[in-house]
C-alpha cells in the first residue's frame, strides 16, 4: 500500500484497523507472551507513524493504536468491579477504557515531540516514545504496567535489564524494530541492530538453573477467592490451609504467606499469632496484615517468630490510588474536606520506603514489596546493604485468574534480573513462586489452587548496574540520542511540514 492510499482510507476504517495493530501487538504480554508480534507489529506502527503526512494524522494513529494496545492489556482491569457486580459492575468498561486512554496520552506526547525533534523519522520516534514509556512510571503516580519492553521478558534478551532496566528492553526492542523497517526499505544498515541482537540471543540466554542446597523456603497460597476473603463464614476455613501448609513435614528455614492473610487487625490477632508462631516450629513466618498506629492504617508485613514475637514490620509505602488512598486526601483535609485523610478512614497511610529491609533470622536480610510496589522498577534498590533476596507478597484475588496475576507475575521475574536477586512470591490465589537471580521460575503454584511450595533459596547474583544506577543509564542514552536527532535535523516552521 502507498503512502497516499494508506491515509486515504476512511478515517473510522482506518482507526479501527490501527487498534486492531495494537491489540495485535499486546500478544507480546502474558498469557501469550509471543513476542515476535511485538517486532512485527512494532514495526508495522513506526513505518505508519513516519509516513504520517501532517502530525493531526500522526497523533490520530498513535491513539488509535494505544487505545487498541492498552484496552487489551489492561483488560484485567475490569475484574476488580465485578467482585461486586452488582455495585460496581456498570462502571467496569469506563474504568478500562480512562485507563487505556490515560496511557494512549504518554505515547500521544512522545509521538508529538517525535515531529518536533526529528520530523517524524524513525531515529526520533524510537527514542520519543522510550521517554514517554519510562514518563509513565513516574508521572501522576506512575503506572509502568504493559511497558513495550516487558515483551522481551520471556525471551534471553530480558538479562539486559540488569544493565539498564525495562527501558533499556523498550530501546531495544524499538530499535530493533525500526532496524526492520530499515531492511524493508532495502536499507541495510538496518540489519545492524537485528543482527546484534541474534548474536546476543545466544549469550545471553542463562540456561538451566544449577541445582542449590540454599535455605529452604515454604510459600503458601490459600486461594482465598477475593469475594470470600473477609466473609467471616469463610475466614476459618483460609486460616485453616495455611495453617496445614506451615505445619507439613519437613520444617522450613522461612515460610511466606501473602497479603493480608489474617483477616483480622494486628492489634487484635495475638490469638492466632500464637498458633502461627507454634506451628511454624521456630522458623521465621512471613504474612501480610493491616495495622493501626497513631489513628493511621497501614497495609502491612510482619515476621513473625517464636513467642509469637512480631520481629520486623514493614509498611507499604507505594499506594494504589483510589484503590488504597484518595490522592490529596491529606490537604484536602487541611482545607477542611474531612474523611478521605487515611487518618479519618479514607485509606491507608503510606509507610517510609527507607525503612524496606527485613531481618530474617538464618537467611540474612529481604527486601519487602507489597503488591502493587512490584511494578515499579526503579524504587525496589534501596541505600545501604545489600538484600539476600527480595519477597513479594501480594493479593491478585482482585484480578481474576487470567491476564492480570500472569502479568504480575511476569514483572516479578523482571525485578530480579535487574536486582540480581532471588524473589520469593507468595499469592493469595497464584502465582506464588521462587524465582532465581536470572528471573527462571524454578517452583510455582498455578493460579486458583490452594497448597504450597517448598524450594531451596537460589544463590543471589553479584550487584548489577541496574542495582546502583537505576533507570539513568537507559534514560542518558535515550537523551543523548535525542540531542543527536535535534542537531542533525533541519528544522522547519512547520509541525505538519
Amino acid at each position: 500500500m502507498t503512502r497516499a492510499r494508506l491515509w486515504s482510507v476512511h478515517g473510522l476504517l482506518r482507526f479501527g484497523a490501527l487498534a486492531g495493530l495494537g491489540v495485535f501487538t499486546a500478544l507480546t504480554h502474558a498469557p501469550f507472551d509471543l513476542w515476535p508480534a511485538a517486532l512485527i507489529g512494532w514495526a508495522a506502527i513506526l513505518w505508519v507513524l513516519a509516513q504520517a503526512p501532517t502530525l493531526r494524522l500522526a497523533l490520530t494513529a498513535v491513539l488509535a493504536v494505544g487505545l487498541g494496545y492498552f484496552g487489551f492489556t489492561l483488560r484485567w482491569l475490569i475484574e476488580p468491579f465485578l467482585v461486586d457486580a452488582a455495585t460496581w459492575g456498570w462502571a467496569a468498561p469506563f474504568g478500562v477504557s480512562l485507563m487505556a486512554l490515560r496511557e494512549t496520552l504518554f505515547w500521544v506526547a512522545g509521538v508529538a515531540v517525535a515531529r518536533w525533534v526529528g520530523a517524524g523519522r524513525l531515529p526520533a520516534l524510537v527514542f520519543c516514545l522510550t521517554l514517554a514509556e519510562a514518563l509513565r512510571g513516574y508521572l501522576f503516580t506512575g503506572f509502568p504496567w504493559g511497558l513495550i519492553g516487558h515483551a522481551l521478558i520471556p525471551t534471553p534478551i530480558a538479562q539486559v535489564a540488569a544493565l539498564g532496566g525495562p527501558h533499556l528492553l523498550t530501546l531495544v526492542i524499538l530499535t530493533v524494530a525500526a532496524g526492520l523497517v530499515y531492511v524493508v526499505q532495502r536499507d541495510w544498515w538496518g540489519s545492524v541492530p537485528l543482527i546484534v541482537a541474534a548474536c546476543a540471543w545466544p549469550l545471553l540466554a542463562p540456561g538451566p538453573a544449577p541445582a542449590t542446597d540454599g535455605p529452604l523456603v515454604r510459600i503458601v497460597q490459600p486461594n482465598a477467592p477475593q469475594d470470600e476473603k473477609w466473609d467471616p463464614t469463610s475466614n476459618a476455613v483460609f486460616f485453616d490451609r495455611m495453617m496445614a501448609a506451615t505445619r507439613a513435614d519437613p520444617v522450613p528455614d522461612l515460610i511466606v504467606w501473602p497479603e493480608t492473610a489474617i483477616p483480622v487487625r494486628l492489634d487484635f490477632a495475638w490469638p492466632e499469632l500464637e498458633i502461627m508462631s507454634e506451628a511454624a516450629r521456630g522458623a521465621p513466618l512471613i504474612t501480610g496484615i493491616n495495622r493501626v498506629q497513631d489513628d493511621q492504617y497501614y497495609n502491612s508485613l510482619i515476621v513473625l517468630g517464636r513467642g509469637a514475637q512480631v520481629m520486623d514490620i514493614y509498611d507499604k509505602s507505594h499506594l494504589v490510588p483510589f484503590g488504597e488512598y484518595v490522592p490529596f486526601g491529606d490537604l484536602l483535609k487541611s482545607m477542611g474536606v474531612r474523611g478521605l485523610a487515611p487518618s479519618d478512614g479514607g485509606g491507608f497511610a503510606k509507610g517510609l520506603p527507607r525503612q524496606s529491609l527485613i531481618d530474617l533470622p538464618g537467611i540474612g536480610p529481604a527486601r519487602a514489596l507489597i503488591c502493587y510496589e512490584g511494578i515499579f522498577a526503579e524504587e525496589v534498590a534501596v541505600p545501604g546493604a545489600r538484600p539476600r533476596l527480595l519477597v513479594m507478597i501480594t493479593n491478585d484475588a482482585w484480578f481474576g485468574r487470567a491476564a492480570g496475576p500472569q502479568q504480575h507475575l511476569a514483572q516479578a521475574r523482571l525485578r530480579a534480573i535487574e536486582q540480581g536477586l532471588p524473589m520469593v512470591r507468595s499469592a493469595n490465589t497464584g502465582i506464588s513462586a521462587m524465582i532465581d537471580a536470572q528471573g527462571r521460575v524454578l517452583a510455582s503454584l498455578p493460579l486458583g489452587e490452594a497448597g504450597h511450595i517448598d524450594a531451596p533459596l537460589p544463590p543471589a547474583d553479584p550487584v548489577t548496574v541496574y542495582a546502583r544506577a537505576g533507570d539513568w543509564p537507559a534514560l542518558l542514552l535515550v537523551l543523548l540520542g535525542l540531542a543527536v536527532t535535534l542537531i542533525t535535523t533541519p528544522r522547519r516552521h512547520n509541525l505538519d511540514a
